[in-house]
């Protein structure tokens, strides 16, 4: 067969779609990768979207096929750091794909530290959420949410007008400090933009301006949120990204019962991306574990973990997202209004943070 030598090119599975000769295609690449007999991955914790089901069921499906898992809680600038020092390197040390936020996708491309490729499934893929050429592509997202407390507060807030409420006194948290958490910062980023301002600076003033008058109102908790902050009642409504919220929930049991609410006047949408090291000891086995990961079944692995995948819509639209799954999620109708800020307005955002938060906070 001739597929094989292909597929070093930008995913011809993907324009092999619906076609006889994707099932060669296809064929071909397992082979490849049956051949090489090793994936190593990075930075995947079994806990975090599901991953621990994920591995599995690529393990089971490919049992020729080792999974070398790295430092399971590093972080992007990790994964980033471990292709660097293992350029020359085919060892066990060098990994075959990464996991990273959004904005080290364009960076890794502009440093040759990555490799384009097309899963099958790349029209699903939203435009503002991959690389043109094939380089890096979203995975999953989560939005933002608030974790109530049910056993302290009985009428769960559903935006963030409701915050203002003196009946939320001492209660609403972030999980930490904006200039160092990104998950806080893009809170105080959703505040401003349920105010109406746009995005960027703008949008990060304006959530500055609200969290003050928050914090005037004695509604805003200075302690960072947290699971057991929590269940103890110490921060009973506090902000996190979704997948975080409902796995606690799960967690907790019931004990306390808690409810985990998209805001309803701003929903912010948080995306990763995957992609192939330039340098991947392993790259068909890289691109085999991509089409696991954007196939139907991959897919539904992140769900069940609490992560949106990235084909959420068009399989929601198809019909393959079993209701069971839904059933534990918020209203699909809560993600359908998401936004998901772009590289610029993130970065204006974290600077109108750095230059701001602490002169109208009075954070040290």
């Amino acid at each position: 067969m001739t597929h094989f030598k292909l597929l070093s090119g930008l995913g011809l599975l993907a324009t092999l779609a619906g076609t006889s000769a994707m099932a060669d295609a296809m064929a071909d690449l397992e082979a490849a990768a049956k051949k090489e007999g090793q994936l190593t991955t990075i930075a995947l914790p079994h806990d975090w979207c599901g991953y621990g089901e994920v591995i599995a069921a690529f393990k089971a499906k490919y049992p020729e096929i080792a999974v070398n898992e790295l430092n399971p809680n590093a972080g992007s600038g990790d994964e980033i750091e471990a292709i660097k020092a293992n350029k020359d390197n085919k060892g066990p040390q060098a990994p075959d794909v990464i996991d990273v936020g959004l904005s080290f996708g364009p960076q890794a491309k502009a440093d040759g530290l990555i490799q384009p490729y097309k899963v099958a499934t790349w029209a699903d893929i939203p435009d503002s959420a991959k690389d043109a050429d094939g380089f890096w592509y979203g995975d999953y997202y989560g939005v933002l949410a608030m974790g109530v407390n049910k056993d302290v507060v009985k009428e769960a807030p559903t935006s963030f007008a409701d915050l203002k409420d003196a009946k939320f006194a001492n209660s609403v948290a972030m999980p930490g400090d904006p200039r160092t958490g990104n998950s806080s910062m893009m809170t105080v980023y959703a505040a401003g933009l349920a105010t109406g301002a746009k995005g960027g600076a703008e949008a990060l003033d304006a959530g500055i301006a609200f969290m003050k008058d928050l914090k005037a109102k004695g509604n805003l908790v200075p302690v960072n949120g947290s699971a057991q902050n929590l269940a103890q009642g110490t921060t009973p409504v506090y902000f996190d990204w979704d997948y975080n919220l409902l796995a606690m929930r799960d967690k907790l049991a019931g004990n306390p019962p808690v409810d985990v609410v998209v805001p309803s006047d701003s929903v912010i949408a948080g995306v990763y991306v995957q992609a192939i090291s330039a340098y991947a000891p392993h790259p068909n086995a890289a691109k085999l574990w991509m089409e696991f990961l954007y196939s139907d079944e991959g897919q539904t692995l992140w769900l069940k973990g609490y992560c949106h995948p990235i084909r959420f819509n068009a399989m929601q639209a198809a019909g393959k997202i079993p209701t069971d799954i839904l059933a534990k999620l918020p209203p699909a109708e809560a993600y359908a209004k998401a936004v998901f800020p772009s590289l610029d307005e993130q970065g204006a955002a974290k600077k109108a943070t750095a230059d701001n938060w602490a002169k109208e906070m009075g954070a040290n």
